[in-house]
C-alpha cells in the first residue's frame, strides 16, 4: 500500500483535493487499498481553505510516505519554516514529491525545483521564475515530472497529475478504468498545452460546440463542411455562417488547428512515428502536416519532436 501525504495550510485552494478522488477511485478499481491519503498540516487539526470551512489535518510526522502533494493557494504567499524544513527532509525518503498549481510555489522555495524543470498555472508562471530563477519554468504545460518531482498546471489539472500517477504505479488500463469512473477524459499528456483549442475559439452555441467536440473526436475523418454542419444539425450554408460568426474562423481553419494539438501531443509523447502521427490525427501524410506546422508554428514537426525528445532525455532520473 503507498501512503500518500498530503500538505495543506491555511488559505490552500479547496478544488486541489479534487486530485485525490484518483487515489480514492484506483482503490475501488483495484478492489484494494492501493492507496492511503493522510492530510497533513504544520500543527495538525482544522485548517481553513479558500472557500472559509476546515478540513481536519494530521501534523508532520517521522512516517515516511510513498508520495508527497503540496496544494497551493490563490494567494501566493511566503511559507512557514517547519513547512520548508518538512519538505527538505521529505525529499529525502518519499519516491515522489509533488506539486499542485501553485504549490510550485511551496517546493521551489523548500529549494526543491533548482535546476528542475516545473510548471503551474499560467498566469502565475512569470511570478514563479522572476522569484526562483534557478527553476526552469514551463507554462504551457498540463504537468511536469522531472525526476522524484512532479508539478501541475491549474487546480484541474492536478487531477491530470494524480491519474499520471496512477498510470506511473499501475498502468495505463488502471490509470484509463479510473479516469472512466471519475467521468473525465484520460488525463491530458503532460506535454499538452495549458491552452486546448476549443477553449481558445469558445463557441456561444451548443451546436458549434457540439461540432468541434464530435471533430476533435473524429479526426482521422475528412470532416468536411457538411460532416461538421450534420453533426451541428444544420445546413451547410447556415453552419458556416454561424461557425464564423461564433468562432471567428472558418471551419476548415478550426479543424487544422484541432490536428495540430493533436498531433503535438502525440509528438511530444515520442510512441509515435511521424507517419503515424499524420495519419491518426487527419493530416493525412507527412508534407500536409509539415505545412500546416510552418504555417502555425513556424517550426516543422521534426524539430517539436526533436526538442520534446531532449526535454524528456534531460528529465528522465539518472
Amino acid at each position: 500500500m503507498a501512503a500518500i501525504g498530503v500538505v495543506i495550510f491555511d488559505g490552500f485552494q479547496v478544488m486541489g483535493l479534487a486530485a485525490l478522488s484518483a487515489f480514492e477511485m484506483a482503490n475501488s478499481v483495484l478492489d484494494r487499498k492501493a492507496y492511503e491519503v493522510e492530510i497533513l498540516s504544520e500543527h495538525g487539526g482544522p485548517v481553513r481553505n479558500s472557500l472559509g470551512f476546515t478540513i481536519d489535518t494530521r501534523p508532520f510526522a517521522t512516517r515516511d510516505f510513498d508520495t508527497v502533494i503540496t496544494i497551493g493557494a490563490l494567494n501566493v504567499a511566503p511559507s512557514s519554516p517547519a513547512l520548508l524544513e518538512y519538505l527538505r527532509l521529505v525529499v529525502r525518503t518519499a519516491r515522489r514529491v509533488a506539486g499542485i498549481c501553485t504549490g510550485a510555489f511551496v517546493l521551489a522555495e523548500a529549494g526543491l525545483l533548482d535546476g528542475r524543470r516545473a510548471t503551474t498555472h499560467w498566469s502565475y508562471a512569470s511570478k514563479l521564475q522572476m522569484l526562483y530563477p534557478e527553476v526552469r519554468v514551463e507554462p504551457d504545460r498540463i504537468f511536469i515530472a522531472d525526476g522524484q518531482v512532479w508539478t501541475s498546471a491549474g487546480m484541474s489539472a492536478g487531477i491530470d497529475l494524480a491519474l499520471a500517477l496512477v498510470e506511473n504505479d499501475f498502468g495505463q488500463e488502471v490509470a484509463k478504468a479510473v479516469a472512466r469512473n471519475l467521468v473525465v477524459y484520460l488525463r491530458r499528456p503532460g506535454g499538452q498545452s495549458q491552452f486546448s483549442t476549443l477553449l481558445e475559439l469558445e463557441p456561444k452555441s451548443d451546436r458549434v460546440r457540439r461540432a468541434l467536440v464530435y471533430a476533435k473526436e473524429n479526426l482521422r475523418n475528412e470532416l468536411s463542411v457538411d460532416e461538421l454542419a450534420e453533426a451541428a444539425r444544420l445546413s451547410p450554408r447556415q453552419f458556416s455562417r454561424v461557425f464564423r460568426d461564433e468562432t471567428g474562423q472558418s471551419p476548415a481553419k478550426a479543424v487544422e488547428h484541432l490536428r495540430l494539438e493533436a498531433a503535438r501531443v502525440m509528438m511530444e509523447e515520442g510512441r509515435h512515428s511521424m507517419s503515424e502521427v499524420a495519419r491518426e490525427t487527419g493530416f493525412a501524410d507527412r508534407e500536409r502536416m509539415r505545412r500546416a506546422f510552418l504555417r502555425s508554428y513556424g517550426q516543422p514537426p521534426q524539430f517539436i519532436k526533436r526538442a520534446a525528445g531532449n526535454a524528456r532525455t534531460a528529465s528522465s532520473p539518472d
